[in-house]
């Protein structure tokens, strides 16, 4: 059997935690798109304390709305509401809200005269963006492609430390750089796969 990636293993570790929740919002018979819908309302309210300096705040929002992204698959599957629209609804708002987060940062590294923290802005978000490509193309033409270092949830946990412990420019390098390779580690993943037969 093949090794478990970090982030399903957390995930696989915390659905038991998350289902007493769900079973709440299943009983009231809130719809999973409710859920991400709020998910990305979290996300763009901590992006707009970020861009005006308040980290810890955006931070402290970011942690407490991350887990509805793991919330909406669960509570779809629970009751039964799983749609293709709905895991497209997800998968968009999943990209428009890292894109609200970086630009957010790079607002706020402009207001502070920083060029470095500007293009690390820059360099995170466009490998963020290639990461999640890489995956849905190779899956639009086949591929099964969920290798790789530093998946959404990684990126999202390091955002939420470097924001509450105020340590952005270190792990934004650690993001910037790292997402790249991410996404060269798919496409040759997708390559082996063609090369195979796979």
């Amino acid at each position: 059997m093949a090794k478990l990636a970090f982030n399903e293993t957390v995930k696989n570790i915390s659905q038991p935690l998350l289902l007493p929740i769900v079973k709440i919002l299943a009983y009231f018979g809130v719809h999973p798109n409710v859920i991400t819908i709020t998910c990305f309302i979290g996300f763009l309210i901590s992006s707009i304390f970020i861009a005006y300096g308040e980290l810890l705040l955006g931070g402290v929002f970011l942690f407490l709305f991350a887990p509805f992204d793991a919330i909406d698959g669960l509570l779809a599957r629970y009751s039964k509401k799983v749609t293709s629209f709905g895991a497209f609804l997800d998968s968009v708002l999943d990209r428009y809200g890292e894109i609200f987060l970086f630009l957010a940062f790079t607002y706020y590294f402009l207001t502070q005269n920083s060029l470095s923290g500007v293009i690390l802005s820059f360099l995170a978000i466009t490998g963020s963006l290639m990461v999640s490509y890489t995956r849905a193309r190779a899956e639009g033409v086949g591929f099964d492609c969920k290798v790789g270092f530093l998946t959404r949830f990684e990126r999202i946990t390091l955002l939420i430390i470097a924001l509450i412990f105020d340590v952005c420019l270190p792990l934004l390098v650690f993001i910037a750089i790292f997402t790249h390779i991410t996404a060269f580690q798919r496409i040759m993943h997708v390559y082996k796969l063609y090369k195979t037969g796979g």
